[in-house]
């Protein structure tokens, strides 16, 4: 039974149980609303990079700081199709396009992002999005195009997040999330782990994903990728058993919702993304890169899922 009043004690209890018990009952979710053999995959492309007016600590994008990522402008949208049917003929079911910027641009440029929407689902694709804050119009012309999904990821608790953000707020955020719901577009919505919070600070992440009604219908945990050159370069290493725990509550939370293993696998053995498999993840990307972060090969990923008898969702 879908549930949005969550309480923190209520998500604490959850989260601090034993793992054999926290695994068991999140599997048990799984298998009432999804295939356990089954992971969507899904690619993600960064159509414009660097050189983000945000000064968000974890991203090397970010105008304020000097990392190895050298700006792009947007993509053409014929370059943007081309690599939308690679990433199909590799497996990919959903196609994300990614934009550096603080809010979505007016004119010409988001012209091209409605062309490039329309192109993704004339190849059979899902399109998801994201590209900073929307408008309400905004949102709706992206609705028009036949966006599935738009991503806008809270990344940690409200309490947490002016320690990693000063350039919009949590508001902020939220009004983003309104307008997608509310034009008719699908949330794709996550945080991080490893940023330096807390555990209660996860635990209250969870439940401003969680008690929005609907749920997010894709919700994206990604350890933290640690890049020379942001703030937070020397972050501490994260135990990969919290992601464990992260996803698995995730998944109890919002039994219906596509939980995805996002970025930091590249720091996960293959037993730890199993295990994060077992605890309800049934999502992953593909490719080289997450915009401009490492991420493991296809042929790693086909491998492993091939290894735990397990198999990546077929289009349709």
């Amino acid at each position: 039974m879908m549930k949005y009043d969550w309480t923190i004690e209520e998500i604490r209890a959850i989260y601090e149980q034993s793992i054999p018990d926290l695994v068991f009952a999140a599997q048990s979710v799984h298998r009432e609303y999804h295939d356990p053999r089954e992971v969507q995959g899904c690619t993600l492309l960064s159509i414009k990079t660097g050189g983000c007016p945000e000064d968000c600590a974890y991203c090397p994008q970010s105008a304020h700081y000097q990392t190895a990522v050298e700006r792009q402008p947007l993509l053409s949208v014929d370059e943007t199709l081309e690599a939308a049917s690679r990433a199909r003929a590799q497996g990919a079911t959903r196609f994300c396009m990614g934009a550096a910027w603080r809010d979505a641009p007016k004119g010409a440029e988001f012209d091209d992002i409605l062309h490039m929407v329309r192109g993704v689902r004339e190849l059979g694709l899902e399109a998801c999005c994201t590209l900073g804050m929307l408008n309400r119009d905004q949102a709706e012309a992206l609705a028009g195009a036949g966006l599935t999904a738009y991503n806008h990821n809270l990344d940690t608790s409200p309490e947490f997040y002016g320690e990693i953000i000063t350039t919009r707020t949590y508001d902020d955020r939220l009004a983003t999330l309104d307008h997608v719901r509310n034009a008719g577009i699908t949330i794709c919505s996550g945080g991080i782990i490893g940023m330096g919070e807390t555990r209660a600070d996860r635990f209250r992440l969870l439940q401003q994903l969680a008690n929005r009604n609907p749920h997010p219908e894709s919700v994206p945990i990604n350890m933290l990728v640690r890049v020379e050159g942001t703030p937070l370069a020397g972050s501490q290493e994260t135990d990969p058993i919290e992601m464990v725990r992260m996803i698995a509550v995730a998944r109890i939370l919002m039994p219906a919702s596509m939980v995805r293993l996002s970025a930091g696998r590249l720091a996960l053995s293959d037993e730890a993304q199993a295990l994060c498999f077992l605890a309800g993840a049934n999502s992953i990307f593909m490719g080289e890169k997450l915009l401009t972060t490492p991420n493991p090969d296809k042929d790693e990923d086909r491998s492993l899922l091939d290894r735990l008898g397990m198999h990546l969702r077929r289009a349709g």
